[in-house]
């Protein structure tokens, strides 16, 4: 039996974590490693595109590039199953709730990360996924009444112009009331 109650695999955005054996909720499971960086350093890799930081506090920040970093595949989620807390300056992964055998291990990454990487509408948790497609099909649903409505609306008014012939018009007389306004006689 493995060491580690998940293995890595294929996700729906790449690489992630999933259990092999049921976990217990407040789990630690993993531990996010990898070099201190200072402000001006993380900054820097920052800039050049690394995306596996992890910033503890305002003064170091955890480069977690390297591959010996399991907890880097842990992927993010609107709606997690685990959470990250510090400790001596260390970041530890933990379950917030019991995990089912092949069920992805994700944390969620923070609002800024959000919406700054990944991209607010761009986010493929399954929570998001569901939103979107919920969005998506009373879009739909409200397309179709609009197309009923037109629809019924121009057979009404085709219905309309067969049903009557057509009156011409005549001009109406001026009332006394309008002449007198003008300054005319009645």
């Amino acid at each position: 039996m493995s060491r580690r109650p998940y293995r890595l695999g294929r996700s729906l955005t790449g690489l992630g974590l999933f259990a092999t054996q049921p976990i217990k909720k407040k789990s630690r499971i993993a531990e996010y490693t990898g070099r201190r960086l200072g402000i001006d350093a993380a900054l820097k890799a920052e800039k050049s595109g690394n995306r596996y930081l992890y910033e503890v506090n305002s003064k170091i920040t955890i480069d977690g590039a390297r591959h010996g970093n399991i907890a880097r595949y842990f992927n993010h989620s609107c709606n997690p199953n685990c959470d990250t807390f510090i400790r001596n300056k260390r970041v530890f992964i933990r379950t917030l709730r019991n995990i089912k055998p092949e069920e992805e291990l994700t944390y969620d990454y923070g609002r800024d990360y959000l919406k700054n990487v990944i991209g607010l509408n761009n986010c493929l948790c399954s929570r998001c996924r569901k939103r979107r497609k919920k969005h998506a099909a009373e879009l739909r649903e409200k397309r179709a009444r609009k197309k009923a409505r037109l629809a019924s609306a121009s057979l009404k008014g085709m219905a309309s112009v067969k049903g009557k012939t057509k009156k011409t018009k005549t001009k109406k007389t001026k009332s006394k009331k309008t002449a007198k306004k003008r300054g005319g006689k009645s």
